[in-house]
């Protein structure tokens, strides 16, 4: 199971520059061989238009390389590629991206470095935050351009000279970490070579980062949604002294706290993208505590709700009838309005809160760009 540990070397691919699927042969889809003519393509970006190869027959140099929204290794490549476009775009050098997971065979728990999946609105989405100034294209419904490359994992970089044959394929650079810069700029090298006419010293390198989500990896998507179903759940009753050392938290972990109601739509609205929420980030320094209050409501009902949901997080069940603890907490004046959503950080402080209805959209950036969180590596 591919897990994004801190660091990310359990990401790092390694024997032939990639790690395969179980039961996943080597060569399912081949990496081009240096030499090879560019494999035609017509895809759509997220800017609406059409690529072809015919799109970028002016340019000397062509650079394609296959990425994606949910990895760290790939999101920690971003402002690499954004200044590769642009130290390269006056020497006659495209460069071209294309996603190639089906989103469809993307677990949870992998994008728990991310708030975004890799689906075409997704790609709109990230594109639009990062303010990316080359073409990001979307090969996830087919995968056909993507087998045709043969990608390992992403990123992975596919430079071809004026004639459009393969003359390197390999990793950008050989520092997947952000904070510290490259030994080697392999890209840059390879570029650099074919603008000087020279011969590219090494055409081929190992890549790192995270595999390509091929659409025969459904499956596993599946027997993850099966496994969660199976997790039991349970609630236990709080006080409001038990409610106020929730909110003092004094774990480790990030905690994202949801005080709700049954008999609230918003509440019944929001529940569902928390426990999605859960799966995506608990493995890291995260929990997930919902906290339901219903003055006289039935027990049964909010159980049975909880089931229906899945949700095997830390559930607990609030009196109504003491209110004053409630207004402490939350803040809230002389009324609850409910939902409740708050991340509240070892300690105590609140780096989110929210009465009434959360974006989820929204939520999971604040997860993710939190200092104890963070983004990857």
């Amino acid at each position: 199971m591919e897990r994004h540990l801190f660091f990310g070397w359990i990401c790092l691919i390694l024997l032939a520059g990639f790690a395969p699927a179980k039961n996943q042969p080597f060569d399912e889809h081949p990496t081009l061989p240096i030499g090879s003519p560019a494999p035609p393509f017509n895809l759509q970006g997220v800017d609406g238009k059409m690529y072809s190869l015919s799109s970028f027959s002016e340019a000397r140099i062509l650079v394609i390389i296959f990425t994606c929204n949910h990895c760290p290794t790939a999101q920690s490549y971003e402002d690499r590629i954004i200044k590769l476009t642009s130290d390269y775009r006056k020497k006659g050098v495209a460069v071209v991206a294309i996603m190639p997971n089906d989103p469809k065979s993307l677990r949870l728990d992998e994008m728990d470095f991310s708030d975004l999946g890799d689906s075409f609105e997704d790609m709109k989405v990230r594109a639009s935050d990062k303010n990316f100034n080359f073409p990001y294209l979307y090969d996830g419904e087919t995968e056909t351009v993507s087998k045709a490359y043969g990608p390992i994992a992403t990123p992975h970089v596919f430079v071809f000279d004026a004639s459009r044959k393969l003359r390197y394929n390999g990793r950008f650079d050989d520092m997947e970490s952000h904070d510290k810069p490259p030994r080697v700029n392999n890209t840059r090298d390879a570029i650099d070579s074919l603008l000087d006419n020279r011969p590219i010293a090494v055409p081929v390198t190992k890549v790192f980062g995270c595999s390509v989500k091929w659409s025969d990896k459904r499956s596993s998507v599946q027997q993850s949604l099966d496994n969660w179903a199976m997790e039991p759940v349970s609630a236990d009753t709080i006080s409001s002294a038990g409610l106020q050392a929730l909110f003092r938290n004094e774990s480790d972990k990030l905690r994202l706290i949801f005080i709700w109601s049954n008999s609230s739509m918003a509440s019944q609205r929001e529940f569902p993208d928390l426990v999605a929420m859960n799966r995506m980030y608990r493995d890291r320094d995260f929990e997930f505590i919902s906290i339901h209050i219903d003055p006289g409501g039935d027990q049964k009902l909010v159980m049975s709700f909880l089931q229906k949901q899945q949700a095997s997080n830390k559930n607990y069940l609030y009196p109504g009838a003491d209110l004053p603890g409630l207004l402490k907490v939350t803040e809230s004046g002389t009324s609850p309005v409910l939902p409740y959503t708050a991340l509240v950080e070892p300690g105590g402080k609140r780096a989110f809160e929210k009465l009434g209805y959360v974006d989820p959209a929204q939520l999971k950036k604040q997860i993710v760009n939190n200092h104890l969180i963070g983004r990857y590596p």
